[in-house]
C-alpha cells in the first residue's frame, strides 16, 4: 500500500505544483505528473535534510513534496526555455 500511496500522493502534489506555477513548458500527462511530484518530494527531502530541517530517517510530508515539485518545475521549465531559444 505504500507504492501506491506513494503515487497517489505524488499526483496530487504535481497538480497542485503545476496549479501553482502554470506554463507553456510543462510537462502534461498523468505519468509526468506523478512523476513530478515523486521526484519533488525527494528534493525536498534531500534540501530539509541537509539544513536540518528534517532527521536521518524522515521524509517530506505532503507540503514539502508540492515545494520540491515546484521546484523541480521551475528548473524544468528553464531549461525547456533555453532549450527552444537557441533553435
Amino acid at each position: 500500500m505504500s507504492i501506491i500511496g506513494t503515487i497517489i500522493i505524488g499526483f496530487i502534489a504535481g497538480l497542485i505544483a503545476k496549479f501553482i506555477m502554470p506554463g507553456p513548458n510543462e510537462p502534461s500527462g498523468f505519468i509526468l505528473t506523478t512523476i513530478l511530484g515523486i521526484v519533488g518530494a525527494f528534493v525536498a527531502t534531500f534540501i530539509g535534510q541537509a539544513v536540518g530541517w528534517y532527521g536521518p530517517n524522515q521524509g517530506a510530508g505532503f507540503i514539502g513534496a508540492i515545494v520540491g515539485a515546484v521546484v523541480v518545475l521551475a528548473i524544468y521549465g528553464f531549461i525547456a526555455s533555453r532549450r527552444t531559444s537557441t533553435l
